[in-house]
Protein backbone atom coordinates (compact mmCIF):
# COMPACT_ATOMS: atom_id res chain seq x y z
CA UNK A 1 0.00 0.00 0.00
CA UNK A 2 1.10 3.53 -0.80
CA UNK A 3 1.15 6.44 2.12
CA UNK A 4 -0.10 10.05 0.40
CA UNK A 5 -0.12 13.51 1.33
CA UNK A 6 -3.07 14.98 0.61
CA UNK A 7 -3.10 19.16 -0.41
CA UNK A 8 -5.76 21.53 -0.54
CA UNK A 9 -5.11 23.97 -3.63
CA UNK A 10 -6.25 27.42 -2.87
CA UNK A 11 -4.39 28.43 0.27
CA UNK A 12 -1.80 25.57 -0.06
CA UNK A 13 -0.34 25.69 -3.19
CA UNK A 14 -1.57 29.13 -4.30
CA UNK A 15 -2.78 32.40 -3.05
CA UNK A 16 -6.59 32.18 -2.40
CA UNK A 17 -8.84 34.56 -4.83
CA UNK A 18 -10.18 37.13 -2.98
CA UNK A 19 -13.28 36.15 -0.56
CA UNK A 20 -16.16 35.33 -3.11
CA UNK A 21 -13.38 35.29 -6.40
CA UNK A 22 -12.37 31.95 -7.75
CA UNK A 23 -8.88 30.93 -9.25
CA UNK A 24 -10.28 30.82 -12.72
CA UNK A 25 -7.20 31.58 -15.17
CA UNK A 26 -3.84 30.15 -15.45
CA UNK A 27 -2.78 33.92 -14.94
CA UNK A 28 -4.54 34.12 -11.56
CA UNK A 29 -2.73 31.08 -10.13
CA UNK A 30 0.39 32.63 -7.84
CA UNK A 31 2.52 29.39 -6.45
CA UNK A 32 3.20 30.10 -2.31
CA UNK A 33 6.21 30.74 -1.36
CA UNK A 34 8.74 27.23 -0.49
CA UNK A 35 5.55 25.16 -2.33
CA UNK A 36 7.90 23.69 -4.83
CA UNK A 37 10.62 22.69 -1.91
CA UNK A 38 7.63 21.18 0.14
CA UNK A 39 6.19 18.60 -2.93
CA UNK A 40 9.91 18.08 -3.48
CA UNK A 41 10.60 16.62 -0.18
CA UNK A 42 7.87 14.59 -0.34
CA UNK A 43 8.69 13.14 -3.56
CA UNK A 44 11.71 12.21 -1.90
CA UNK A 45 9.90 10.37 0.57
CA UNK A 46 7.82 7.10 0.65
CA UNK A 47 4.44 9.73 -0.37
CA UNK A 48 2.67 10.12 -3.29
CA UNK A 49 1.38 13.89 -3.74
CA UNK A 50 -2.21 14.45 -4.42
CA UNK A 51 -4.46 17.33 -4.70
CA UNK A 52 -8.20 17.33 -3.16
CA UNK A 53 -9.76 20.78 -3.40
CA UNK A 54 -13.32 22.13 -4.01
CA UNK A 55 -14.13 23.98 -6.79
CA UNK A 56 -17.46 25.46 -6.83
CA UNK A 57 -16.79 27.80 -9.45
CA UNK A 58 -17.84 25.10 -12.26
CA UNK A 59 -21.51 24.87 -10.48
CA UNK A 60 -21.34 28.74 -10.75
CA UNK A 61 -20.24 28.61 -14.05
CA UNK A 62 -17.46 30.69 -13.87
CA UNK A 63 -15.47 28.07 -15.70
CA UNK A 64 -16.16 24.76 -17.26
CA UNK A 65 -14.39 21.19 -16.01
CA UNK A 66 -12.32 21.27 -19.11
CA UNK A 67 -10.88 24.53 -18.52
CA UNK A 68 -10.54 23.90 -14.83
CA UNK A 69 -8.18 20.59 -15.96
CA UNK A 70 -6.26 22.94 -18.28
CA UNK A 71 -5.43 24.86 -15.26
CA UNK A 72 -5.07 21.31 -13.32
CA UNK A 73 -2.63 20.37 -15.86
CA UNK A 74 -0.14 23.01 -15.81
CA UNK A 75 0.09 23.27 -12.28
CA UNK A 76 1.24 20.35 -12.68
CA UNK A 77 3.71 20.72 -15.82
CA UNK A 78 5.10 23.83 -13.79
CA UNK A 79 5.57 22.06 -10.34
CA UNK A 80 7.47 18.99 -12.52
CA UNK A 81 9.17 21.68 -14.52
CA UNK A 82 10.53 23.32 -11.07
CA UNK A 83 11.66 19.75 -9.75
CA UNK A 84 8.19 18.89 -7.68
CA UNK A 85 5.75 16.03 -9.02
CA UNK A 86 2.11 15.86 -8.15
CA UNK A 87 0.82 12.42 -8.81
CA UNK A 88 -2.93 12.87 -8.98
CA UNK A 89 -5.63 16.23 -8.66
CA UNK A 90 -9.39 15.46 -7.63
CA UNK A 91 -11.37 18.34 -7.41
CA UNK A 92 -15.39 18.59 -6.59
CA UNK A 93 -17.35 20.27 -9.20
CA UNK A 94 -20.52 20.51 -7.16
CA UNK A 95 -22.39 23.17 -5.38
CA UNK A 96 -22.73 23.42 -1.71
CA UNK A 97 -26.36 22.32 -1.53
CA UNK A 98 -27.38 19.48 -2.55
CA UNK A 99 -25.07 18.23 -0.47
CA UNK A 100 -22.82 15.23 -2.51
CA UNK A 101 -20.00 12.75 -1.63
CA UNK A 102 -16.93 14.30 -2.68
CA UNK A 103 -17.16 18.08 -1.28
CA UNK A 104 -14.92 18.46 1.27
CA UNK A 105 -15.67 18.23 4.50
CA UNK A 106 -16.85 14.90 2.86
CA UNK A 107 -14.36 12.39 2.61
CA UNK A 108 -14.99 10.93 -1.39
CA UNK A 109 -12.37 13.01 -2.99
CA UNK A 110 -9.75 11.18 -0.19
CA UNK A 111 -11.60 7.80 -0.92
CA UNK A 112 -11.76 7.77 -4.42
CA UNK A 113 -7.83 8.56 -4.73
CA UNK A 114 -7.00 5.67 -2.36
CA UNK A 115 -8.87 3.04 -4.33
CA UNK A 116 -7.38 4.07 -7.16
CA UNK A 117 -3.88 4.63 -6.57
CA UNK A 118 -3.47 1.39 -3.41
CA UNK A 119 -3.36 4.71 -0.82
CA UNK A 120 -3.59 3.12 2.95
CA UNK A 121 -5.32 6.06 4.51
CA UNK A 122 -3.99 5.41 7.79
CA UNK A 123 -0.56 6.29 7.04
CA UNK A 124 -1.37 8.80 5.03
CA UNK A 125 -2.05 12.90 6.03
CA UNK A 126 -4.37 15.63 4.64
CA UNK A 127 -3.04 19.27 4.35
CA UNK A 128 -5.31 22.15 4.24
CA UNK A 129 -5.91 25.35 5.51
CA UNK A 130 -9.64 25.36 6.42
CA UNK A 131 -11.00 22.94 9.24
CA UNK A 132 -13.47 21.73 6.45
CA UNK A 133 -10.15 20.51 4.95
CA UNK A 134 -9.23 18.39 8.32
CA UNK A 135 -12.62 17.07 8.28
CA UNK A 136 -12.10 15.80 5.32
CA UNK A 137 -8.97 14.09 6.64
CA UNK A 138 -10.28 12.72 9.71
CA UNK A 139 -13.28 11.37 8.35
CA UNK A 140 -10.82 9.60 5.44
CA UNK A 141 -8.90 8.13 8.29
CA UNK A 142 -5.84 10.53 7.79
CA UNK A 143 -3.70 12.48 10.20
CA UNK A 144 -4.07 16.01 9.70
CA UNK A 145 -2.15 19.36 9.18
CA UNK A 146 -3.66 22.87 8.96
CA UNK A 147 -1.86 25.59 7.84
CA UNK A 148 -2.92 28.91 9.38
CA UNK A 149 -2.86 32.55 8.32
CA UNK A 150 -0.97 35.20 10.72
CA UNK A 151 -2.97 35.63 13.90
CA UNK A 152 -5.09 32.88 13.08
CA UNK A 153 -5.58 30.13 15.56
CA UNK A 154 -7.15 26.28 14.83
CA UNK A 155 -10.47 26.19 16.38
CA UNK A 156 -10.84 21.84 15.30
CA UNK A 157 -8.54 19.07 16.53
CA UNK A 158 -5.73 18.39 14.26
CA UNK A 159 -2.53 16.78 14.32
CA UNK A 160 0.20 19.22 13.38
CA UNK A 161 -0.28 23.09 12.90
CA UNK A 162 1.99 25.17 10.37
CA UNK A 163 2.29 28.48 8.73
CA UNK A 164 3.15 27.09 5.47
CA UNK A 165 3.40 23.91 3.44
CA UNK A 166 7.08 23.21 4.06
CA UNK A 167 6.42 24.26 7.71
CA UNK A 168 4.11 21.26 7.76
CA UNK A 169 5.84 18.94 5.89
CA UNK A 170 8.84 19.34 7.88
CA UNK A 171 6.72 18.28 10.87
CA UNK A 172 5.21 15.17 8.69
CA UNK A 173 8.53 13.96 7.48
CA UNK A 174 10.07 14.32 11.54
CA UNK A 175 6.72 12.52 12.83
CA UNK A 176 7.44 9.95 10.57
CA UNK A 177 10.47 9.53 11.33
CA UNK A 178 10.10 8.94 14.99
CA UNK A 179 6.91 6.76 14.68
CA UNK A 180 9.27 4.77 12.29
CA UNK A 181 12.43 5.00 15.03
CA UNK A 182 10.37 4.44 17.60
CA UNK A 183 8.78 0.98 15.48
CA UNK A 184 12.08 -0.08 15.27
CA UNK A 185 13.41 0.29 18.82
Amino acid sequence: MNRAVFLDRDGVINRRAPEGAYITRWEDMYFLPDVVQAIALLNRSDFRVIVASNQRCVAKGLITAADLEIIHQRMCDAMTRSGAIIDAVYYCPHEKLPACNCRKPAPGLLLNAAREHGIDLTASWMVGDSEIDVEAGRRAGCKTARLLDAGETAGGATDVIATSLLDAIQQILSDRHQSTTAKGA
